[in-house]
């Protein structure tokens, strides 16, 4: 059974920094997609941003020049570095992975994503 487990979460003032972390297990694909997906009060989950094993990205237009995506496949983590952060980031974070199912844009947008994490929450105060 593949896990994902996030980490890095907490409370930030805006301007700051933040970087999430989550760690897959039992997930070893040729390929695979991996992201990021937030859901903030009150509002629907949203994708964040999503890498591919042949580093291909895509990034929200919000999160777009703030937020870096990247990912060490000897440890099968992907990161999530969050940089100017504004009181509009707060959101449950959520991790998601699965084995590469075509565009990345289009998997990520359409959050067409097998495995989910339990999510670490992200607050920031202005």
């Amino acid at each position: 059974e593949v896990r994902l487990v996030e980490s890095g979460g907490g409370l930030v003032q805006a301007g700051g920094s933040l970087r999430l972390s989550c760690a897959a297990s039992n997930f070893a694909p040729d390929d695979y997609a991996m992201g990021w997906f937030r859901r903030a009060p009150g509002k629907e989950r949203e994708p964040v941003s999503c890498i591919s094993g042949d580093g291909s990205t895509y990034y929200s237009e919000s999160v777009k020049g703030r937020f870096t995506i990247s990912s060490d496949n000897a440890k099968k983590t992907v990161y999530l570095q969050m940089n100017s952060v504004e009181p509009e980031d707060t959101a449950v974070y959520y991790c998601a992975a699965d084995e590469a199912r075509g565009d990345i844009i289009a998997v990520c947008r359409d959050s067409y994503l097998e495995v989910w994490g339990q999510g670490t929450l992200v607050a920031v105060s202005s």
